[in-house]
């Protein structure tokens, strides 16, 4: 599969394109990395060096690659973290000319706005046109649960009102959702949900919560979840396998006590999922 990401990069660490790239050439896949912002490292840390890109110059970029004549094999294209509605028409702009020549082609949206305990950590107006523009056009679309309560405008405070919620996203136009990090009373203390729902059905994964949540982890999901769901049209086997990778990864992160995702020292489990955590139906 060919894959064109539009997202940041960091030289020091993982998170856009920086955590998305190895993980799906990983499991076979050609990527294409386009940076929207290239900085030392990610913001969490309050300090960083590195240009932010024009839109104009990404504009650029992708205009590069179909002037190669192959934008139109790309077979899907993923995006992140949009810092600016300039930069998502540009983005937009790109799916339209990759499914122009590819129908088949899929466009997989992480909508990153903000996170439950953060509340939104965007630019003003940023989640609106999210919420408006983009997710509509998205065949896929990956929001964690604070991100889903604000796309359906209602709360998720139970599994129920949760599928109520990516209903109503659903209905707006992607096919696919995948709901992470999510907690409801339903839930054993200590416990975590990943939920992803399709035209097939809908199906949860239930994990261990770990003590841990550094940058880049929703990122290096929505690749993941891209890449399986693709590759074995399998919502609930790309669940699984998505949530064993990820959590194998999280598992390195908290045992090497960084703040950093080791993706590297995890690369077996992200090349061949164990068979960990089986996904149930939920509908």
């Amino acid at each position: 599969m060919k894959i064109l990401s539009i997202q940041s990069s960091v030289a020091y660490g993982h998170v856009g394109n920086s955590a998305a790239v190895f993980p799906l050439q990983r499991l076979g896949h050609e990527v294409w990395p386009v940076l929207t912002v290239h900085f030392s490292n990610h913001t969490g840390y309050g300090a960083w060096r590195g240009p932010l890109l024009a839109p104009a110059d990404v504009a650029e970029v992708i205009a590069g690659i179909a002037d190669r004549g192959v934008l139109g094999s790309a077979d899907a294209v993923l995006s992140g973290y949009q810092g600016d509605p300039a930069m998502g028409a540009v983005i937009l702009d790109a799916v339209d000319r990759v499914k122009a020549a590819n129908p088949d082609a899929v466009y997989c949206c992480d909508p990153v706005m903000g996170d439950l305990g953060r509340g939104m950590f965007v630019r003003p107006g940023i989640p609106e046109y999210l919420r408006d523009v983009v997710v509509p056009r998205a065949d896929i679309v990956t929001p964690n649960q604070f991100e889903l309560e604000f796309l359906a405008d209602r709360p998720t405070d139970s599994l129920d009102q949760l599928l109520a919620a990516v209903d109503v996203v659903r209905a707006t136009g992607p096919r696919h959702v995948l709901v992470t990090s999510v907690l409801h009373g339903d839930l054993p203390a200590g416990s975590l949900e990943v939920v992803a729902v399709s035209d097939e059905g809908a199906w949860a994964v239930t994990t261990p919560l770990l003590p841990i949540s550094p940058n880049g982890g929703g990122d290096v999901t929505a690749a993941l979840y891209l890449a399986h769901l693709s590759t074995t049209g399998s919502p609930a086997t790309a669940l699984e396998r998505t949530t064993a990778s990820i959590f194998a990864v999280l598992e390195a992160t908290l045992a090497a006590g960084t703040r950093e995702l080791q993706l590297i020292a995890a690369q077996a489990a992200i090349a061949d999922p164990p068979a960990r955590f089986p996904a149930r139906r939920l509908r």
